[in-house]
Order: C-alpha cells, then structure tokens, then sequence
C-alpha cells in the first residue's frame, strides 16, 4: 500500500527560548521487506543552526536540532512517501511460553533484535505486579506466545477506555491501567509491561496509522494523529510480532513504521531542552493519505 504522509507539529512558548536543542524522529522508517520510504523530508522553522542526522543503537534515524538565537516558536513538517507492504502472521509456530523462556537464553547475540534488551523494565514500562497479575490470569489457558500475545491485546482492547483527554505524556503506566483509560501510548505502555511480566520480550513502536472514517464522513484534513502499537518476540522460529491493542489488532499495512524501541522514551517523536521560563503550546495534525485517494 503506497500512502503519501504529511506532518505538522508546531511549538509556541509564552516567553522567549534563549536556545534549544532537540532530537526528531519523524520520517517514516526504510525497514526492508517491510516498508519502503520513497521519499522522505524533514523542514525546521526557524532554521536550525546545526543540522545533525543520527542512527541509535536500534537502527532508528532521527535528526539533532540546534537553535542558537532566541525564538518565541518552532515548526517541524514532514512530507513524505511510503510504499508499506502487508506482513501477515501466518501459522503460529511460536514455543509455550516455558519453552520461550529457554528459547530467549539461547538467544546468543546482543544486537538490535535480541529480546534481551526487551525483557526487563524500562523507564515508561516498569514491571508492575498489578500488570503481571492482570496478564498471569489472562495467559493460563494459552498455548503459545503469540496466543498469549494476542489475548492480552484483546482484553486490554475491552477492558481499557480510549480518552485523548484523559492522560498527558507524563502519566506513569500505572496510572493509566489502575484507571484503565488513555491513549495509544498508554494502552502500548500497559501491554508492555504485561508481557514483560509473564515472560515475553516486548517494545514500542512509533508511527502512524491511516484511519477511515464512518460511512457517509469525508476525512478531516490533519484529523489524524502519530500512533503506539506493541511488537512482541514469540520465539526463534516466528521472531517479532506487532499488535494494536488500542484498535485490538494485529499490526498491518495501514501501520507505518517511525521507530521502534523499549518504550517511549526511546522513540519521543521530539525531544529536547531549552534555556527558557513560562508555559508554551503545542499543535499536531497528521495526513495519512492513501496515493490512489489522493485525487
């Protein structure tokens, strides 16, 4: 599916920014036999002083952006193509998950793809005994990972509420399951750390989602949003797995890939410091437009 995706995100701070400097993972992810960036930009207003392309441990590209001269604002805007390509399941050849447990120590490689680096708590997705507790009751009567995966996903699905209003990008994981309401963040953040807790690696991805809207609706120009789904290690044989669990799904080709990562601190679409005081605002808005629907 070849989508065309533009991005707007946009910084008003009450008080001038003496300087500031910020990393942006933005661009939709080159992920052979996965995606493909056809074509990809990152523009900055004002423009930034230094200009610095990185790749983290994880093979995630991103941008360092350095702003010397005070500024009262910033913009960032993608634009971009993406050819994203339909990764199906296929048969569960995933281990029970005592096996998977044997299966990750003879994981003998400490790279990009091993579930070591996603088994134990990271600093947005903590092992929670409420968690653990919540996902031991759900996982008894599966067979394999990817059951248990799936089911976990499922009942986070039903039992949690999704509310744009009710979180911030600071409220602790915890929080957000006692509550059982939030956003994609949220519900990604919780289904981590329910994996976790029985046993099965799991991290974050950061990306985007094309939403259709209801029959008889024209599509809100920027309505749309960037997103969170979950991607689980279920064993050698099958490898990573992603689901939504905020949509109650697996991952398909209307999931574009950003980055992925242990938890959003890895991945933050922006992050930075700068030498200012007071409050600021912020604005979002996202187009993810099928290339055959452009017209």
């Amino acid at each position: 599916m070849l989508y065309d995706i533009s991005l707007r995100i946009s910084y008003a701070y009450g008080n001038s920014a003496e300087a500031s400097r910020h990393i942006a993972r933005l661009v939709p992810a080159d992920l052979p036999g996965e995606q493909r960036l056809v074509a990809g930009t990152l523009t900055a207003s004002p423009k930034p002083d230094e200009w610095i392309n990185i790749t983290d441990f994880f093979g995630n590209r991103g941008v360092e952006l350095g702003f010397d001269l005070p500024h009262t604002a910033i913009s960032l805007s993608v634009q971009a193509r993406v050819d994203r390509h339909q990764r199906g399941v296929g048969l569960d050849v995933s281990p029970p998950l005592l096996q998977l447990a044997e299966e990750i120590a003879g994981y003998r490689s400490l790279d990009a793809l091993a579930p070591h680096h996603f088994v134990g708590p990271s600093f947005r997705a903590p092992l929670d005994e409420a968690t653990t507790r919540y996902a031991r009751e759900i996982v008894d009567n599966c067979g394999s990972a990817l059951e248990a995966v799936k089911a976990i996903g499922l009942a986070l699905h039903g039992d949690m509420v999704f509310d744009p209003d009710a979180t911030t990008v600071d409220t602790p994981m915890q929080e957000a399951f006692e509550r059982r309401i939030g956003v994609c963040q949220d519900f990604t953040h919780v289904m981590i750390s329910c994996l976790r807790g029985v046993g099965i690696p799991a991290g974050y991805v950061s990306g985007f989602l094309r939403t259709i809207p209801p029959p008889g609706s024209e599509r809100l120009e920027g309505a749309d949003a960037m997103h969170a789904w979950v991607r689980a290690w279920c064993g050698a044989d099958m490898g990573w797995v992603e689901f939504d669990p905020t949509n109650g799904m697996l991952a398909n080709d209307d999931h574009i890939v950003v980055a992925r990562g242990r938890d959003y601190a890895d991945v933050a679409p922006v992050k930075g410091v700068m030498r200012t005081a007071g409050s600021h605002t912020s604005t979002h808005s996202v187009d993810v437009i099928p290339v055959g629907d452009a017209a």
